[in-house]
């Protein structure tokens, strides 16, 4: 279609092939790939869709400033006198806001309209099984793509909804630095802001009343409790929060034992809702629950001409979803409902990362998903083994693999610098089922961390050489030369 965004409200129903609800990552994924087939295509921008944190432009730009505040901090083990490094704020945040309108230009009204796709701005809500109305508009589509996104949750602590607070999105709004912060949550996004923000200077206490990630492997979790200590955050970890109060007009939290927190400025990074309030499920046949919406492993829901993708999605698929997940959960939306292609979307492929100081990420199975399976090997492999990492002062941290009795990778959990780089191979290792020996096998670029997840593949041929079968064989056959 070529016609320009926000068209006037017309009572004649818009009739395309697939309508897009919600501009999330998998949302616009779907309408642009649709709109370069050929396809009619339709996008819904509602009011209140919001991008997760640890995929959002200002996300990444505020983890780079805090990258080179950290290396001005750690010059001086190195032999550079560095100084002490001067935080302006205020470039800070000018710097958020341009890398923040450079990536929106990709995704404008007007480069979606360029490419085909007709953009109404409102809130949508089904009326049927078949339809939605946006504003006066009335849209008919043959399949409808809900991607409406998530939106920061709030804990049930009493006292906390009467307190001004930051979310996990609004935090890059704020015009100066918080001189005290506290962060509520143990999730990815309540660790790399609370190490970001300590290292621009604030003060920090991080509150993971249930704990920190409980979804990710506890060896790896604890190279990042390691970490947080050691940047100076006061860490309260599995302690009940009493209540949230108000103390000369400033936030405070209150834990078990009458500890009292005090701050200036209050974060919120407990997790993610879905955004799915007001579209009136119930009338297009579709089910959801607390998780999102209800979708079979082909993103499909009970309405089969209706699918749901990224952070919405609950069911088989239910979980925190990053931009390239729910980019690729387009693409299998996309195969199904253009070309008929049978697809599956298997949540055990989408790489988990945590964006902190080190890196944590993780493909496939965890260990106790599967020992479930039967018997396991698990290998280990220290960075500290590395001759760069070393070098570099960032021997903290481990590779973790898990494989079946033959060597099959069923698992791989990365703890350490640049572990969200070092985990793309073996996510096709995962996906291909390969074995290790085939991993160990690679030849890795000399200096390089990549050296880490070989030696690691290697140790699994380690036991061979006590056996003493293997040892009889070589020494049989050292007798000919």
């Amino acid at each position: 279609m070529s016609e320009t965004a926000s068209p006037a409200a017309s009572r004649e129903p818009l009739t395309p092939d697939i309508c897009v609800i919600g501009d999330s990552p998998g949302g616009l994924a779907v309408a642009t790939a649709a709109a370069l087939f050929g396809v009619r295509t339709v996008l819904v921008r509602q009011s209140g869709s919001a991008l997760p944190l640890n995929e959002g432009a200002r996300g990444q730009a505020l983890r780079a400033v805090a990258q080179r505040a950290r290396a001005i901090a750690d010059a001086e083990p190195f032999g550079v006198a560095a100084g002490a490094g001067e935080i302006d704020y205020g470039r800070v945040r000018a710097h958020l806001d341009q890398v923040s309108a450079r990536s929106a230009v990709s995704d404008s009204d007007e480069r979606l309209a360029a490419l085909g796709v007709l953009v109404l701005k409102g809130e949508a809500r089904f009326q049927n099984r078949r339809q939605i109305v946006v504003g006066e508009s009335v849209i008919k589509a043959r399949r409808f793509v809900v991607a409406t996104g998530s939106l920061p949750a709030l804990p049930d602590i009493a006292g906390l909804a009467e307190l001004p607070s930051l979310t996990e999105d609004s935090i890059f709004e704020l015009p100066k630095r918080p001189e005290r912060l506290i962060v509520l949550g143990g999730t990815a996004a309540a660790i790399e802001l609370a190490q970001a923000m300590r290292a621009l200077g604030s003060e920090v206490a991080l509150i993971a009343r249930d704990g920190l990630l409980l979804d990710e492997d506890p060896e790896a979790v604890g190279v990042l409790r390691r970490a947080l200590l050691g940047d100076g955050i006061i860490l309260h970890e599995g302690r009940p929060i009493l209540r949230a109060e108000s103390h000369r007009q400033r936030p405070r939290v209150v834990l078990d034992g009458d500890t009292k927190i005090d701050g200036t400025h209050l974060l919120v990074a407990n997790g993610r809702r879905p955004n799915i309030a007001g579209l009136e499920l119930d009338l297009a046949g579709v089910r959801s629950d607390g998780t999102g919406i209800i979708v079979d492993a082909s993103l499909r829901t009970a309405n089969r001409s209706i699918y749901a993708v990224g952070d919405c999605v609950g069911g088989v698929a239910a979980g925190p979803m990053s931009s390239q997940a729910a980019q690729h959960q387009a693409g299998l939306v996309l195969r199904n409902a253009l070309f008929r292609q049978p697809t599956r979307f298997r949540r055990e492929w989408v790489p988990r990362t945590v964006h902190g100081w080190p890196e944590l990420a993780s493909i496939g199975l965890t260990e106790a998903q599967a020992r479930a399976l039967g018997e396991i090997r698990v290998l280990r492999f220290p960075y500290a083994e590395s001759t760069r990492a070393q070098a570099e002062r960032q021997a903290e941290g481990l590779i973790k693999l898990m494989t079946d009795r033959k060597g099959g990778i069923l698992g791989v959990v990365i703890a350490g610098a640049q572990a969200a780089e070092l985990i793309m191979p073996w996510g096709l290792a995962v996906q291909k089922r390969m074995n290790v020996r085939e991993m160990a096998g690679l030849i890795a670029p000399s200096r390089s961390l990549s050296e880490l997840s070989q030696k690691a593949a290697l140790s699994f041929q380690a036991p061979l050489a006590a056996k003493p079968g293997i040892r009889r064989l070589i020494g049989f056959l050292s007798r000919f030369g």
